[in-house]
C-alpha cells in the first residue's frame, strides 16, 4: 500500500490557463475559484485563464497559484485520494494548509491575498534572487556570510540547486564569487522581490497581525514546515511559523528527506508545472513522484494508485 504525501509548488510555475480544464469540468474546482474571487475582489477567471500582465506580479500570483492548487486538491479528494502528510514550497505551504484543513478556505484566501500584497510592497525595488547550480550548501552559506551587504539562502531546493536572495548588489557580488568557487551556473530569477530574506521581515510582521484574527484548527494530517522541516501536528505554532517563513530560508530538500525518512514512498505534486517533481529526481530517485497539472494528469495518477 502506497504511503502518500501531497506537495504543492510555489511561485514561478504559474501560466495563463492553469486550472481551466478543472474549472470547466468539476463543480468542486469552479467553487474554489469563485470563492477566491469573492474573498479577494479579483476576477479569478480572467487572472488565471487569460493572457495578462498581472499573473507574474506577486500580489496576484500568490492567490492565483493557491486557488489553482486548492481547486485541483478538492477534485483529487473527491476521488477518494488521501495523504498521510503534506508540504509545500514557500507559497505552496498554504496549499499544504488547505490539505491539512487548518483553516476555512475563505480565511486561507484572505491571508494569501494579504501575504502577496505585503511581500510586493515591503521591498519593491533593489532586491534580487539567483539560482546557484552545482555547488554545495556549506560553500554557498560561507560565501554569503562573507559578502558585503544582505545576501542569504532563500531556498534549499535539491542537491545542486540553491537559491540566494537579498540586495541586488550583494546578490550579484556573491554570484561572482560563487562562480569563481566552482558553481556551474548562477541564474538570476525573474522575481519582484528579495523573498525569504531579512528585507521582508516587515511583511512577516504585517502578516502576523492579519493572522491574529484567524481561527486555526489542529491539522487533520501533519504538515511539514518550511522553516525547520519538522512535523506540525498542532495549531499553536502555525501563526508564528507563517510569519517567520516570509523572511527565512525554505528548507525544501530537508522537508522531502524528512517525509521519506518517515516512510513516505509516493509524492503527488498538486498544481501548475513539474518543478517539485524535478527536484525529487535529484533528492531521491527511489520514491515515486507524480504531478497533477492538467486533467489527463489526474487520470494517470488515479490509474497508478489503483
Amino acid at each position: 500500500m502506497s504511503r502518500i504525501a501531497f506537495i504543492f509548488p510555489g511561485q514561478g510555475s504559474q501560466y495563463a490557463g492553469m486550472g481551466k480544464d478543472f474549472y470547466d469540468t468539476y463543480e468542486e474546482a469552479k467553487k474554489v475559484y469563485q470563492l477566491a474571487g469573492e474573498v479577494s475582489g479579483l476576477d479569478m477567471e480572467e487572472l488565471c485563464f487569460t493572457e495578462n500582465d498581472k499573473l507574474n506580479i506577486t500580489e496576484y500570483t500568490q492567490i492565483a497559484m493557491l486557488a489553482t492548487e486548492v481547486a485541483i486538491l478538492k477534485v483529487l479528494e473527491s476521488k477518494g485520494v488521501t495523504a498521510e502528510v503534506t508540504a509545500g514550497l514557500s507559497l505552496g505551504e498554504y496549499g499544504a494548509l488547505a490539505a491539512a484543513d487548518v483553516m476555512d478556505l475563505k480565511d486561507l484566501f484572505y491571508i494569501i491575498r494579504k501575504r502577496g500584497i505585503f511581500m510586493q510592497e515591503e521591498y519593491p525595488v533593489g532586491g534580487a534572487m539567483t539560482a546557484v547550480l552545482g555547488l554545495d550548501s556549506d560553500k554557498i552559506e560561507e560565501i554569503c556570510r562573507h559578502t558585503e551587504g544582505i545576501v542569504t539562502i532563500a531556498n534549499y531546493n535539491c542537491p545542486g540547486q540553491i537559491v540566494i536572495t537579498g540586495e541586488e548588489e550583494a546578490v550579484a557580488k556573491a554570484s561572482e564569487t560563487l562562480s569563481e568557487a566552482g558553481a556551474k551556473r548562477c541564474v538570476p530569477l525573474k522575481v519582484s522581490g528579495p523573498f525569504h530574506s531579512e528585507l521582508l521581515r516587515g511583511a512577516g510582521e504585517k502578516l502576523e497581525k492579519e493572522l491574529a484574527g484567524i481561527k486555526l484548527r489542529k491539522p487533520s494530517i501533519p504538515y511539514i514546515s518550511n522553516l525547520d522541516a519538522l512535523d506540525v501536528t498542532e495549531a499553536a505554532p502555525i501563526k508564528t511559523l507563517l510569519k517567520s517563513q516570509v523572511s527565512n530560508s525554505v528548507c525544501w530538500q530537508q522537508s522531502v528527506e524528512k517525509m521519506i525518512a518517515d516512510g513516505i514512498d509516493t509524492f503527488i505534486e498538486i498544481g501548475p508545472g513539474k518543478t517539485l517533481s524535478g527536484f525529487m529526481r535529484k533528492i531521491n530517485k527511489d520514491v515515486k513522484c507524480m504531478n497533477i497539472d492538467k486533467l489527463e494528469d489526474l487520470d494517470k495518477v488515479l490509474e497508478a494508485l489503483k
